[in-house]
């Protein structure tokens, strides 16, 4: 027997209440480290975008070896072609990224731009769907979500030359964004757990 939807719903928004509740301290400390590590990436915002972009090349060649092993691994399988293309595609991009990182913080700058616009899409809608769930605290999410259209608008109007900072003030200014909604959570959950 199906309950009714409110019910349902009601039943929902209890488990998720608790879950953040007993989990509070991991979001506590997870919140705290992106603030840190935010305002690092703002204050160095050169050597995090050329950090962010070297990471990212490394990851793209690591992940370019192990497709064309599984696709050679599997060259009867169906799709053979498109697969040693994808793989073929990352090992390049890798090249791209390791050996001009600069250059390749110009097209990752535009898929930060479409990242953020992406996620802060999703953290407004979240946080308007989840407002009982997080109440008291759900303003913080959507701010967050304001915030990260905003900054995604801003730096497309500089671009290309805020590709030299961009990456790593826009990922910094994310990182502290989504550590402070994380601690407002975190600190919100354990005094609604005070006061059951």
């Amino acid at each position: 027997m199906s309950l009714p939807q409110g019910q349902r719903a009601t039943e929902i928004g209890a488990a998720v209440a608790n879950a953040v509740r007993e989990h509070s301290a991991f979001f506590l400390a997870e919140g705290i480290i992106l603030v840190l590590l935010g305002a690092l990436a703002i204050f160095l915002p050169l050597f995090a975008t050329i950090t962010i972009t070297i990471i990212l090349g490394w990851i793209f060649l690591v992940s370019g070896i192990v497709g064309l092993i599984t696709t050679f691994g599997a060259r009867k399988a169906p799709g053979f072609s498109w697969s040693l293309l994808s793989a073929l595609i990352a090992i390049a991009v890798s090249i791209v990224l390791l050996v001009e990182p600069i250059a390749g913080a110009l097209s990752l700058t535009l898929v930060l731009i479409f990242f953020f616009v992406a996620e802060g899409i999703a953290s407004v809608m979240y946080a308007l769907e989840h407002r009982r769930e997080l109440s008291g605290r759900w303003e913080w999410m959507l701010i967050s979500g304001i915030i990260d259209l905003i900054l995604a608008g801003i730096i497309f109007a500089g671009f290309p030359g805020s590709a030299a900072w961009a990456l790593g003030l826009l990922v910094g200014v994310n990182m502290i964004l989504g550590g402070f909604a994380l601690v407002a959570i975190a600190v919100h959950a354990r005094s609604a757990a005070r006061t059951l």
